[in-house]
């Protein structure tokens, strides 16, 4: 199976918002200090804390999450030149080929440790921090996606 594909930035910030929100450590995170915001308003409607502190509770809380939704998918974005280029990737029964005007590179199957999809992307997972996004776009219709999505849960093994 081969498909062909270039990115969408639109796309491709959603498909980093969702990389972000799926992480563990800043799901908790986000867990918290949704808490602590909660506990912030609870402790302002009781009178037990000053405006200030809440204000500064509610500036925390808006900061955190402006920087998970908004600035880390547009650094990534901006800082990756993966996005600018346009690929083919040619799956198969042993390993998978990524291509592209400067060149080639084939990895086999057990070098991924997972997969995740999000609406628009399959995110192909080599370790925690390093993943590669494969549009559904670059499939024909989506009896190719349901193809790849097999083929992914075949050969990657959790």
């Amino acid at each position: 199976m081969t498909i062909h594909f270039e990115y969408s930035k639109p796309q491709v910030i959603q498909a980093l918002r969702y990389h972000f929100i799926t992480r563990p450590e800043i799901r908790i995170m986000l867990i918290l200090v949704n808490v602590f915001a909660a506990a912030s308003i609870l402790l302002y409607a009781l009178g037990k804390v000053t405006a200030v502190a809440f204000l500064v509770s509610s500036f925390l809380w808006v900061m955190l999450m402006v920087s998970f939704w908004f600035i880390m998918p547009g650094l990534v974005y901006r800082r990756s030149e993966t996005f600018q280029h346009a690929f083919s990737m040619r799956f198969e029964k042993d390993d998978f080929t990524l291509a592209h005007e400067r060149g080639e590179r084939s990895w086999p199957w057990s070098s991924l440790a997972e997969f995740k999809e999000s609406p628009n992307f399959f995110h192909l997972y080599f370790d925690t921090r390093s993943f590669f996004l494969v549009p559904k776009s670059g499939c024909k219709d989506s009896d190719e996606v349901q193809e790849l999505r097999h083929l992914l849960r075949d050969n990657i093994k959790k």
